[in-house]
């Protein structure tokens, strides 16, 4: 095994160096419908590193890959090269983080499980909502990880966490008279609760055989829309880009601290928090990929930016004292409507999108709707063939935050938002 630590000390063009490890054992299920035709389990390892060369007042750096094929030759060529390339790089200075060591786990409750019956019970609590006539799970793969990613640089930073995950991909299909509609489902989780992978599954079967029924409604009609927790999470991820340090640094942020992202907003006051864990997230960590400690940031309180937030080395161009440290977790407040009431009024509720777009210069939220629940205020139709579009500051300033709460992805907070009129055509 190329210790590539010992050879980045030795060369005397290397300024600082930082080495990612990254360790991955999987158990992996593939079925087709219900019959289980392939088992598989996999042990991978892979080794990022960095070098930083300090030249004519700049810092720059350069990464490459190791395999474990690689002899201490090979690693010695692929640093030469490096090294080169970061003579090439004018990034003004700044200091990577410093000491730090650390053996952690992230919270689940899967870490003591064994595999195979895991996996199986998994598979049952999928195969539970196959139960619909008409419909059926063409396929399903699941896989079981365990990741262990280890951190190291030149400034005594050694860190290591372990994650505990598991992703579900299945087919969920439906076939009438007239045609078979077929729909993807990935499902990611840290926390095995096999109620809540059924419903999510059943959810899945109910829509594809609704995209089979689904009409064009009555166009073009403004109308409220409800967002679910996964075009809830595209819209913060824009807001969040726009106050991190790297936008901020760059003079790319249309929004600035002291600025008020609601402009006498007539609904629920928007609180968004930047999390290093949330139970029940991959996404969730203890360090970033530079080693730096992740801390819990305030980004907006009841609509005004109160934070920036980022990476080391651009909260040190922004001379920020403590860097937040790349955070990939977002929490947003509850608001103060149950979801049973958001549904009494008409509404447009948006199953599936292909993608929510939303431009914070333009001032614009839209997207191309592939199913959608239409409620008239006495039937609800599932609809399709539309797309939606608004001004992002109304929607903003009007939207209802549900009282009820889920964690999907990065994401952590209302499981519906609920936006004042907007046009569908």
């Amino acid at each position: 095994m190329i210790h590539v630590q010992e050879l980045l000390k030795k060369h005397q063009d290397v300024s600082a160096w930082r080495v990612s490890e990254t360790a991955t054992r999987s158990y992996e299920l593939f079925f087709v419908h219900r019959k289980l035709e392939t088992v598989r389990a996999t042990d991978t390892a892979s080794i990022h590193a960095t070098v930083y060369v300090d030249h004519d007042g700049f810092r720059g750096d350069s990464s490459f890959a190791l395999s474990p094929a690689m002899t201490e030759k090979d690693a010695e060529e692929k640093i030469e090269a490096a090294v080169r390339r970061a003579k090439m790089v004018n990034n003004p200075f700044y200091e990577l983080p410093e000491k730090g060591e650390m053996q952690s786990e992230l919270p689940t409750n899967m870490q003591d499980a064994d595999a195979k019956t895991l996996g199986k019970q998994i598979a049952d609590a999928v195969f539970a909502a196959d139960d619909q006539e008409g419909g059926s799970i063409n396929a399903c793969e699941i896989f079981l990880y365990r990741d262990t990613k280890r951190v190291q640089n030149s400034r005594c930073v050694d860190k290591s966490q372990v994650t505990h995950r598991v992703m579900i991909e299945a087919i969920p299909t439906f076939t009438d008279e007239k045609q078979s509609v077929e729909l993807y489902e990935d499902y990611r989780f840290t926390e095995f609760d096999p109620a809540k992978i059924t419903e999510e599954i059943a959810r899945k079967m109910a829509e594809v055989k609704d995209r089979c029924s689904a009409v064009k409604p009555p166009v073009p009609m403004s109308v409220k829309v409800l967002l679910r927790p996964h075009e809830i999470s595209e819209l913060l991820e824009n807001l969040c880009w726009s106050l991190n340090y790297s936008a901020v640094y760059s003079h790319a942020n249309p929004f600035k601290i002291g600025d008020q992202i609601q402009q006498n907003a007539q609904g629920d006051p928007l609180t968004l928090t930047m999390r290093a864990v949330i139970p029940g997230s991959e996404d969730s960590a203890f360090f970033d990929a530079d080693g730096m400690a992740l801390t819990d940031t305030c980004l907006i309180e009841k609509g005004e930016v109160k934070n920036y937030f980022g990476s080391n080395r651009f909260g040190q161009y922004l001379q920020i004292e403590r860097p937040s440290g790349d955070l990939q977790c977002g929490s947003l407040a509850p608001g103060s409507v149950s979801m049973a009431d958001m549904k009494k009024q008409p509404h447009l509720e948006c199953a599936s999108l292909s993608g929510l777009q939303v431009d914070l210069y333009s001032d614009y939220i839209g997207g191309e709707i592939r199913l959608a629940y239409w409620f008239d205020g006495e039937k609800t139709v599932p609809v399709t063939g539309i797309t939606m579009s608004g001004k992002l500051s109304d929607a903003l300033n009007g939207m209802l935050l549900s009282k009820e709460t889920t964690v999907q992805g990065p994401y952590e907070g209302p499981a519906g938002m609920l936006l004042p009129e907007i046009s569908v055509l």
